[in-house]
């Protein structure tokens, strides 16, 4: 009998996570590196949010809290998705973990059998299929191809669904292609759902915030009020807060699904932290006015980056309508030879060869389960964007 659990078989390491440590090891030994491989927005933590928490020490709220959330954030939470998507929840329908991660984690520990099935769009965020295999539940991917914008399409999810489907996870905008849903793709998508009453939703609405234009962000549940009692949708103040390290995720759904995952919460990590809570009620309730000037500049940075990527020999760059990821295709660039001399067969390759010769860290497109493409994100500053994007140019320009 080994000592490692068998789960560990059916799960991968995070290829952001791997991809990012190894672009730091490359600093520490003094390489030039441009990392493009993390998701965290280079924006600090609005005052009046760190004030929140500083005023929260102050005042002693330094103690264990209840394992779904202070009272006034789940009020809070409630009042956002009223104000915010027109849905109507109680606090008690709301929960508060650490992270959006572990939101989902909790959801699927507390509903997954063995063998459940999840439909999981592809490309996805690369932990949703190994939380759901170290839940017991089978990954059920479905194409979602640059021809249709990495959307997916009401086709595929109609063919992907079985008597074993318990839930299907929807990221939009998306990790990692930046695509989101309009009102009528969303429709498309739910009138699907509403065909199969056994299927629940969880919606991962992490880059809510972060849409471009006149984009106008929607919510299945929003879309199709049919969907409310079967739904999960999940939120957190990470990236349109720039509060990653603060560690806040929230979601609302059915009170029953809301018990079972503070009952998992329960014997995993109890509430969360305390001061981190009492920030979130503030980056919730309190002004809102730096989510125009995020907003104003990552669409700066999302239109440079895609503007030279397309100029780059053998690249392909899709416009993403959110979030800060663009996704493009490198299928031109296989089979070529890099500077080093090894011939380029995978997504992979392409990366570790750019990193290699030029020094930018991005992540292969089929961690992500859909390839040959490449992750880049561009919650960084514009001077090292063009930095980057001329070195993967002149990469591009030397393939053989």
């Amino acid at each position: 009998m080994g000592f490692l659990s068998d789960a560990l078989s059916r799960i991968k390491p995070s290829a952001t996570i791997v991809i990012t440590q190894k672009a730091r090891d490359l600093k520490a030994q003094g390489r030039d590196v441009i990392s493009l491989s993390v998701g965290e927005p280079d924006f600090d933590t609005p005052d009046n949010i760190k004030e929140a928490a500083i005023a929260a020490i102050r005042r002693g709220e330094t103690k264990y809290t209840p394992v779904s959330g202070i009272v006034p954030l789940r009020e809070a939470i409630a009042r956002k998705f009223k104000r915010e998507n027109g849905l109507d929840y109680k606090p008690s329908q709301t929960i508060v973990s650490t992270g959006g991660k572990q939101v989902i984690y909790n959801a699927l520990l507390a509903t997954l059998n063995p063998g459940d099935e999840v439909i999981i769009p592809a490309p996805y965020w690369v932990s949703y299929p190994e939380m759901v295999g170290l839940c017991g539940g089978k990954p059920v991917f479905v194409d979602c191809t640059m021809e249709h914008n990495f959307k997916l399409q009401p086709e595929p999810l109609e063919r992907a669904i079985t008597p074993r489907t318990k839930w299907i996870i929807l990221n939009s905008p998306s990790n990692p292609t930046g695509a989101a849903y309009t009102r009528a793709e969303m429709k498309a998508i739910t009138d699907v759902l509403m065909r199969h009453p056994h299927v629940w939703v969880l919606t991962d609405d992490m880059y809510e915030h972060l849409t471009y234009g006149d984009f106008e962000f929607v919510t299945p549940a929003q879309v199709e009020p049919g969907l409310y009692e079967r739904t999960l949708t999940m939120n957190g103040v990470s990236k349109a807060y720039a509060m990653t390290g603060w560690r806040i995720g929230y979601a609302a759904g059915p009170e029953m699904l809301i018990k079972a995952m503070d009952f998992v919460q329960g014997q995993q990590t109890s509430g969360a932290s305390s001061i981190a809570q009492w920030a979130a009620v503030e980056a919730l309730d309190g002004p809102q006015d730096h989510l125009p000037r995020f907003r104003q500049a990552f669409q700066e940075r999302r239109d440079l980056v895609v503007s030279m990527l397309n100029q780059s020999k053998y690249l392909k760059c899709p416009m993403p309508e959110g979030a800060f990821y663009v996704y493009p295709s490198c299928a031109e660039a296989i089979g070529k030879t890099a500077p080093s001399g090894k011939v380029i067969a995978t997504d992979e390759d392409f990366v570790s060869e750019l990193l290699e010769a030029e020094g930018v860290a991005a992540v292969h497109g089929s961690a992500f389960g859909l390839g040959p493409n490449f992750r880049i994100s561009y919650a960084t500053s514009n001077v090292a964007l063009e930095d980057a994007c001329h070195r993967i140019q002149r990469f591009c320009g030397s393939l053989r």
